[in-house]
């Protein structure tokens, strides 16, 4: 699936080897990429640049991933932001409360690159494309 218009994404990561790993993919595959390196500046970013979609880490300086979900979804200006949970923490736990923090997406990090971007592209394109519906993804 490929974007027929370039989308921004904001992705929060305070991991410098996976942030750039994976903005390097997303830029690869044509997205414009907005980095924020702990919860608070990320929820700057939501605020100031207003991206198509958030990637979130949850154990993050200032914020965590929860609390800048939580954030976005209950914010009318910003609901309408597709939110992806995306952690190393595989705890059941973690995925309940991203779901009611309203995310999109929850996903393990360990998830092959190529996976995390199709559920990227389907939260994106999701409008047009009816039964989008990204669960839990662990490969």
């Amino acid at each position: 699936m490929e974007m027929t218009l370039k989308k921004s994404i904001l992705f929060i990561e305070d991991n410098a080897s996976y942030r750039k790993m994976l903005s390097d993919q997303l830029r690869n595959r044509g997205f414009d990429v907005v980095i924020a390196k702990d919860g608070l500046e990320g929820l700057n970013a939501v605020r100031k640049e207003c991206p198509d979609l958030v990637i979130t880490d949850i154990m993050l300086p200032g914020l965590d991933g929860h609390k800048i979900c939580r954030m976005i979804k209950f914010d009318k200006n910003f609901n309408h932001i597709p939110v992806v949970v995306l952690t190393s923490r595989d705890l059941d736990e973690d995925e309940e409360l991203a779901k009611r923090c309203g995310a999109d997406a929850f996903i393990i990090k360990n998830t092959r690159t190529a996976i995390i971007l199709d559920i990227i592209v389907k939260l994106l394109n999701r409008d047009i494309q009816a039964g989008s519906d990204p669960d839990k993804h662990t490969s």
